[in-house]
């Protein structure tokens, strides 16, 4: 017979009196990239901390009282637990580069919202890149000590655990996190009791708790449904991390942006600038539109322009289908009340998110939402920038492609999460002892010319035995659980070797990510696996979404061709992807390998985490590696060239791959001096390090977010907010007039001199008589603008100057100077802008008057 408990109660140990403080370590992620607090934990129980998937909460709960005490009682740990505090205590207090660049008084705060953050691997509230960059992006911040707080979601079953058959077949599993056992704690009021907000939906309130989750300097609140005062249906639109359909996906949208509009409001933080990471929180602007109007007395065109002055839009996405759209139907179903409540159109809030305003039964595109609600816009790289205006060209038809508003800032990665213990006690040695403080240092990273090849070589080779240890682990865990056996020792000894050139790569299995494009030529891949002299071992890892039939075919595809050569101990591919995965990968693999379609990896970062741990990028050249490729510091599968045909372009690129391995990598890395040391392999590696590690590093990504964006946004929302916003209202109130006006603006006429015998830096004197109509010369800015001309009179801009009002008293006369840069054939136009002193981008209105040909 079997008894139920009547009540269930969690006992904890209690914590010495001279560990009083390892909570407060445990709660702030800070451990997470101190390798000396990760020892610390992992002291009191080795093998605990592993079981508790490197969770200091957990362990803390679980670990017995009497090993508790005997660290209390161990000198030796005494002081390594006082090192930890004193590390902590003296990075929170230190005086932050913010600091040094923002002396002013601190006017709100700069909010990030996120669908998801990947900050540790106990803490599953993420999916893959889009969240482990937020995550690095927080630590950066805290880093930087900039103002920032993140929102977020509090996922009960995150993302999918992945689990392989005996096929290799991807099956899924959403175990329960059990939040009050991990490192996040419930929001609550002085008096102890947990905060809630309600926020309207569809016919009902829904309630919304919060978690906060400390990472250094910066609070991330994540936001949980899962409160007995909703219906069951409510409780689960926080469970599932990009689960559910398309219902549940606007949910969870509404949660992240109202309900975090709310917590804030109840909190008393204020939002000086608005960070969206990816259009999944473009809710966020109705909510804050809504909020500006009632508590200013806005219109909602007058808070538009309030909320769009400090609002950042990032995206993340090169295609049109991966971004979300919702139907006008569940648009109504969720936004009806709010249309009501607060006196706002319907044609007002869905015009937001259409392509074309006011045409019928257009989804609601959460990107264009984002786009037109923001006044500053970026994409993740340079190339992704480009492919981003391309995109969205239609919402700017007036502009050439390449001044469509949308400029970069790209992705760097937390180098501290990253690196592995002893490349860091290595740069420790032979840089300083905080080299940790300037990561994004050039002047520090150019010492590493200066550090002995061997010691280099040998230290990374630390890595790859730790990522061998852990692969065999892994594949043990996996053969016992499809076949009810224990591996035999010997049998897991023959998995991998740590002399053989190892190649990682690990990402989400989407189609064009193109993860079995080695596959496409088999005699020369298992050419490579079996060369007695000089082989080559790959190690894959990478989930696909549950509903991606066809990545779940192509990780089975690669176990298939494994076990069906016989190459199974050369050819692995470790289930469960995350970060703790990722960890031993990046810091452990000789070559990141990555081969998508070109152009549609955005950035890209794990192959910037190989970098500081002494491994090479072997990849596209696509989102990141376009900027950072040189051949001194790694290698390039293909060129620029795109062939418009994906059969075409996979065979190219696959030759190609294979022609950089055989005939370059594999000789370079075999190649060994009387030491053993790969010597001319190392100067690319060095050159990889010095050159990459600064330029790729989430310190000068956040740098440039502030020098860029944030710096700029703070001080036109200052100047829109003064007086009772009356700086939104009059910027609006100019909009409406302006474009009421617009269509009388002309340009008459325009003359150039001289015309001929032209040379590189002779000036060219341009003269433009424009019609302004009913609007003065204070509203506009007429410009010149040359480039290239590409034949035909096709014009590539390359840049553009303004011209000088002057009125010879019946027209406006316009006049200034353009110089050619270089001999060839260059063109110029004239076009006129609007301008105001409120106006961030003139160019984001749209409204561009351009000089008709031969004008």
């Amino acid at each position: 017979m079997k008894l139920s408990s009547l009540a269930s109660f969690r006992f904890t140990p209690n914590l010495p009196e001279g560990l009083s403080r390892l909570t407060e370590l445990a709660y702030n992620y800070y451990w997470s990239w101190r390798p000396e607090m990760i020892d610390l934990f992992r002291r009191l129980d080795p093998d605990m901390w592993e079981v508790t998937h490197h969770n200091p909460v957990r362990m803390l709960m679980d670990v017995p009282q009497w090993k508790l005490t005997r660290a209390a009682n161990n000198h030796e740990f005494q002081e390594h637990y006082k090192h930890c505090l004193n590390l902590l205590d003296s990075y929170l207090n230190a005086e932050s580069w913010y600091r040094q660049v923002h002396s002013g008084e601190q006017n709100g705060r700069i909010v990030f919202f996120s669908m998801e953050y990947g900050l540790a691997e106990c803490l599953p509230l993420y999916s893959g890149g889009l969240g482990v960059l937020s995550g690095d992006y927080l630590k950066a911040a805290s880093d930087l000590g900039l103002p920032v707080v993140g929102i977020g979601l509090a996922y009960r079953q995150g993302y999918f655990q992945q689990r392989l058959d005996v096929n290799g077949r991807q099956n899924e599993l959403y175990p329960q996190n059990d939040f009050d056992v991990l490192p996040i704690q419930p929001v609550l009021d002085d008096k102890g009791q947990r905060i809630t907000i309600q926020i309207p939906f569809h016919n009902r309130q829904l309630t919304i708790g919060a978690w906060l989750v400390t990472v250094g300097r910066v609070p991330l609140y994540v936001l949980d449904t899962d409160l007995p005062e909703n219906s069951p249906a409510d409780r689960s639109i926080t469970h599932t991390l990009y689960g559910g359909d398309r219902e549940t996906r606007i949910q969870q949208e509404i949660v992240l942006g109202f309900g975090g509009i709310e917590l804030l409001r109840k909190l008393g933080i204020k939002m000086s600038v608005c960070h969206m990471n990816e259009g999944h929180s473009a809710f966020v602007q109705i909510a804050r539109v809504l909020h500006a109007a009632a508590d200013q007395g806005l219109s909602w065109y007058e808070a538009l322009q309030l909320v769009a002055a400090g609002t950042l839009f990032t995206t993340h996405t090169p295609v049109p289908a991966g971004i979300d759209e919702f139907s006008t139907e569940l648009m109504d179903k969720y936004f009806g009340q709010i249309y009501d409540r607060y006196g706002i159109s319907r044609d007002e809030v869905l015009g937001l998110g259409s392509v074309r305003p006011g045409a019928p039964g257009q989804p609601f595109n959460m990107a264009i939402c984002a786009l037109r609600t923001s006044d500053y816009t970026n994409g993740v790289s340079r190339l992704h920038a480009d492919v981003s205006r391309r995109m969205w060209t239609e919402s700017w038809p007036n502009l050439p492609h390449e001044e469509v508003p949308i400029d970069f800032v790209t992705n760097g990665v937390h180098h501290a999460t990253w690196i592995s213990p002893e490349m860091s006690q290595l740069y420790q040695r032979h840089f300083s002892a905080d080299w940790n403080n300037g990561p994004d240092d050039k002047r520090l990273w150019a010492q590493v010319d200066s550090v002995p090849d061997n010691e280099i070589w040998e230290t990374h080779n630390l890595g790859k035995l730790r990522l061998i240890d852990f692969a065999r682990t892994r594949v043990s865990q996996y053969r016992q659980r499809v076949s009810g056996f224990v591996p035999l020792a010997e049998e897991l000894e023959e998995i991998f070797a740590p002399d053989i050139l190892t190649i990682g790569f690990a990402r989400r299995f989407a189609t064009y990510k193109r993860a079995t494009l080695l596959l496409s030529h088999p005699k020369r891949l298992l050419a490579l696996l079996r060369d007695p002299e000089r082989p080559v071992q790959f190690i894959f890892a990478g989930k696909a979404h549950p509903q991606d039939v066809m990545g779940k075919d192509l990780i089975a595809e690669l176990i298939r061709f494994a076990r069906e050569n016989g190459v199974e101990h050369r050819m692995l591919f470790l289930e469960n992807y995350d970060m703790n995965v990722a960890a031993h990968l990046v810091r452990g693999v000789d070559i990141w390998m990555n081969n998508p379609r070109r152009p549609l990896e955005a950035s890209g970062t794990s192959g910037m985490k190989v970098l500081i741990n002494g491994g090479l990028n072997f990849s596209i050249l696509d989102g990141w590696w376009e900027e950072a490729y040189l051949p001194e510091n790694g290698w390039a599968i293909g060129g620029a060239m795109q062939f418009g045909d994906d059969g075409k372009q996979d065979e190219s690129d696959a030759r190609m791959l294979f022609d950089v391995l055989e005939h370059q990598i594999v000789p370079l890395y075999y190649r060994r001096d009387e030491n053993g040391v790969p010597s001319a392999w190392m100067q690319k590696v060095k050159a990889s390090i010095a050159g990459l590690v600064p330029r790729f590093d989430a310190r000068r990504m956040v740098k440039e977010y502030w020098e860029d964006f944030y710096a700029r946004a703070l001080e036109r929302c200052a100047m829109m907010e003064m007086d009772n916003a009356a700086g939104a209202r009059e910027l609006a109130r100019w909009k409406r007039y302006l474009e009421s006006r617009w269509h009388e603006v002309r340009v008459i006429n325009v003359q150039t001199e001289p015309t001929y015998n032209l040379h590189p830096g002779s000036s060219v004197k341009v003269r433009a008589e424009v019609a302004l109509g009913g609007l003065s010369p204070d509203d506009v800015e007429v410009q010149i603008c040359y480039g290239e001309d590409q034949g035909s009179g096709d014009l590539e801009l390359s840049g553009y100057s303004r011209l000088e009002h002057s009125s010879d008293g019946t027209s406006h006369i316009y006049t200034g100077n353009w110089t050619a840069p270089e001999n060839g054939v260059f063109g110029y136009t004239v076009r006129v802008v609007p301008s105001h002193p409120f106006l961030g981008n003139p160019l984001r209105m749209g409204i561009v008057r351009w000089a008709a040909p031969h004008a």
